[in-house]
Parts: structure tokens; sequence; C-alpha cells
């Protein structure tokens, strides 16, 4: 969504600048009868607005005459085309563009000697350009693609900022720009969509807003609570603009539906066992769940996570004897692969909605990213009827936002089917916001490990994080876990008193 921003001398609007984006990956002039064109009102009074024929790659979009009435957005059979207005001061700090109808950079994150910069930002939004930048592998032409300036002008460009200096010893060679946290940097930027670990491993924040695809603007360096935490509200209080319709907040568990306590009608048991492979030994203690219910993993890799996943869905079976009692592997329903049921008026406003689905629908599956692939990994699965879904590592290619908007769908879903959920995860913000109980792996990674019985959220992280020495607090405003720092005050406060996962505020 474009930034709704409020003229500071009144409640009327900033004046604003127009940029057209035609996607390269959806434009297909050859296949269409370039209906954009045909339906542009300025084209019908004889001005080159939009210029496109069979033989074009892709179509071509005049900012300067295009009067933003979205006509040729509603008319592209490919959804290939965005007009977006932009608030008229962004166009004095843009950092770069590729070329015609393409993504623009809107500022630069402003390193500091010493210290972690940590960007938070959704996929798509400038984050790798930015990097790319500082790290003087691209040259910024200041928007004009064109007419690229000579590194001069850009110096004089950044005259009186800490990027001037920071440019300065990047042309000079005397500044080594290494894009990890290996080593000693004397600078260092970090780019993590886990909070938790952005906050504990950042001094300071830039957040990235904008639309996917089309631009992306970075924010002052504020404080890293601050800093994420107006990412999460989708709120710049220095520039009075909002970026996203909907604050994201966080809380332990949601146990109510509407305004009827949820009922749980199914309880679920599996034996002890146990399962060699190699050199690895899992042991497994019996336990028990719910349906409406979701059971995290917890483990570091090589403990056995996925061997257990594979264990309950009848893929893997345990090894023979291994339980003293006889009892076998109960026979759950946890796939089918018969019936598709995105019509379903409940799965398109729980799942497709949420996860923007229905925009990748034209799109070849060879042309998705990683993100969107995900996406579609987890519709399919939670598109499948089972009685338990096991599902590895959901996280996994997801950005922040997205990775929050995941973690409430699998939430809701499987609170309204009244189904169960194994879930493998290690972004722990996820975790915790998913778990209503978690399995805590303890042992050795690829030597041996045991998976505990299911525990309640508090008692499992509080075991999970007592193995690790690790303390977590949480954020008053939006219930985010933080990390304590190691040796804090808070630290030794909670490990004292044995809650190492703490669920009061601040």
């Amino acid at each position: 969504m474009a930034p709704k921003a409020r003229d500071k001398k009144g409640d009327g609007e900033q004046q604003t600048i127009r940029i057209a984006i035609v996607n390269e990956d959806k434009c297909k002039p050859k296949k269409c009868r370039q209906e954009c064109k045909k339906s542009c009102p300025v084209v019908k009074i004889g001005k080159l607005c939009i210029e496109v024929n069979p033989n074009s790659r892709i179509a071509w979009i005049s900012e300067e005459l295009c009067i933003g009435c979205g006509i040729c957005v509603k008319k592209c059979p490919f959804d290939a085309i965005m007009i977006i207005n932009l608030p008229k001061d962004l166009e004095s700090c843009t950092t770069h563009r590729y070329g015609p109808n393409s993504f623009k950079l809107h500022r630069l994150p402003m390193p500091r000697p010493g210290q972690v910069l940590g960007l938070v930002g959704t996929n798509g939004i400038g984050k790798s350009t930015a990097l790319k930048v500082l790290a003087g592998k691209l040259k910024p032409n200041l928007g004009r693609f064109d007419d690229p300036p000579d590194w001069q002008e850009i110096l004089t460009y950044f005259r009186g900022s800490e990027l001037q200096n920071y440019f300065t010893r990047v042309l000079e060679d005397n500044l080594k720009v290494i894009r990890s946290l290996l080593g000693i940097n004397k600078f260092v930027i970090a780019v993590e969509h886990d909070l938790s670990v952005l906050d504990y491993l950042s001094d300071y924040i830039c957040c990235l807003y904008g639309k996917a695809g089309a631009y992306g603007v970075v924010t002052l360096p504020f404080g890293v609570r601050e800093g994420i935490n107006i990412f999460l509200a989708g709120f710049v209080p220095t520039e009075n603009l909002r970026f996203r319709d909907e604050s994201l907040t966080f809380k332990v568990s949601e146990q109510i539906v509407g305004d009827e306590v949820l009922k749980k009608f199914s309880r679920f048991y599996y034996p002890s066992m146990s399962k060699t492979q190699g050199n690895f030994k899992l042991t497994i203690e019996g336990g028990d769940f719910t349906d409406s219910e979701i059971v995290v993993m917890l483990g570091e890799n090589g403990t056995g996570k996925t061997t257990f996943i594979r264990m309950l869905a009848g893929m893997t079976p345990p090894d023979e004897g291994s339980n003293e009692d006889g009892e076998e592997m109960p026979n759950f329903h946890v796939r089918c692969v018969c019936v598709w049921v995105c019509a379903h008026v409940q799965f398109n406003a729980d799942v497709m909605k949420p996860l923007n689905i229905e925009a990748l629908m034209d799109q070849e599956v060879q042309n998705l990213s990683g993100g969107e692939l995900q996406r579609v990994a987890i519709t399919l699965c939670l598109g499948q009827p089972a009685d338990i879904y096991l599902i590895d590592e959901p996280s996994a290619y997801l950005d922040s936002e997205q990775r929050i908007m995941a973690s409430k769908v699998l939430k809701r879903f499987i609170m309204h089917s009244k189904k169960t959920a194994f879930v493998v995860e290690h972004d722990f913000i996820m975790a915790t916001y998913l778990a209503d109980k978690v399995v805590v792996y303890e042992g050795q990674a690829s030597v041996h490990a045991t998976a505990r019985s299911p525990q309640g959220l508090q008692t499992g992280m509080n075991l999970f994080l007592h193995n690790l020495d690790i303390t977590f607090r949480r954020d008053p405003s939006n219930y985010r876990p933080r990390i304590n720092k190691w040796g804090s005050t808070k630290d030794r406060e909670q490990k004292e008193a044995g809650t190492h996962y703490y669920i009061g505020d601040d």
C-alpha cells in the first residue's frame, strides 16, 4: 500500500509525485491486446503517455504525462502495472533507480563505526539495493538512470552527512566492506527477518517502508526497541506517516474465538519410542495433544525434529521393540492429496486472502520467489483435509511481516477447523505466538537426543531457554519477545527467579 502522509501545516494531503511501475516478469505485450494503451485517456487525446506494441519487451509509461486515473492498472490482464503517488519531498532524496518504470530507492541508511546497524523491512523494499550501494557494488545514480552522475557529484549530493565520509573512504579503498558478521569490522550492517535476533544484534535500527517491487524509503535511525516497534506499528512518528493499515502485535496464546471460549473435543496419544539412524539415536517420550492445538518443536539442528515429524506421518517407522509397553504408533490422518478446498469461503478468508495467494494465481511456478513459493506451500498444505498438519519451518524465505501474517493464518486456521498442527520453527517470535504446547529437544546434535513430552508454553519455553542459558522478556507495547543482553540486570534477575521466559511487561 502507498503511504498516507498528512501535511504538517494542516489536515490536507501533501503535494505528491507520481511513479509508474511496470513489472518485467508480468508484462507480456505479445500475449495481450495492449489494453493499457487503448484505454488510456491521455493517449486518446494524442499524447504518448503509454507506448507499447507487439514487438516491445515491456510497456513504457510516461510518469510526466500520467494523470493517475488508474485505468491501465485495471485493464492490464496480467496485473503488471502499478501507479503510485508519493510525497513530493521524496523526489529530492532519490538514491537509485534501476530504469524507467522500475524500482527506486529513497535515502540510505547511515552506518556508524563501531556499531551494528539493523535494517528491518519487507522483501522487495530495497534492503539489498542499499547494501549493494554501501558495499560499493552499485553506484547510486540519484534517480538519473539515463544520465548517471559521476562520483564527485554523488559526494557533493551527500555533502554534510555521515555518508559523504563513508563513500570517500570506500572510494579511497581505505574501508573494506564486508557483508558479514564474521571477523572484526569497522562498519556492520545486519539484515535479519527474525526480529528477536535483530533486536539482540543491533545498536540502532533503520526501517524501510514502501511498496514491494516499486519503491522503498529508508527512515532516519532509531533506537533498537523504538525502531522495531515503529516497523510493527506501521507508523513513522518523525514523518507523521502511516505505511500499514494495521499494527502487528503478539499475544502469548489466542484461546478465544469471537466471544466464546475455545472448546476442545478430541484427545490423541502417541507412545514412547526411538529411532536410530546411523550414529544418531532419537528417543521420544510418549505424549498427548488435542484438537484446536498447535505443538511447536524446539531444538537445535540435528536433534531429530524432522525425523519425529516423519514418524508421526507414518513415513519413517520407529525402531522395533522401542516401546516397552508394546504400544504402536496410531495411524493419524495427516495428509490427503485428493481434494483442494480453496473455493471454501472460510478457507479463502482465513488463508488465501491474508497470504495474498490470488495475486500469484496466474504466475508460473518457476517464476515465483522463495517467499512466494513458501506462501503457496503453506496454502497447499492447509488446503488438504487432515486431522493433523505437520509443518517444517514455515518461516523459511518469509520476511518479518510475512512471518507474522503466516503465524496468524496458521493459528486462525487450526482454531476454526478444530485440527492439530505440529510445527518445527526456529524463529522464536513466531514459535511463541503459535505454540499452545512445546516439545523440547535435549541432547547432542547428530549423536543422541530426547524429545520431551508436550508441555505448556511457559514451562516448555523455560526449559528450552534454561538449556541455552538465555532469558526473554516481552515488550509492553506489542508483546513481542525480546532477548535480554547476557549478564544484564534483567538477565540475572530472571535466571535467579527461574523465569527464563518472562511473560510480564518490561
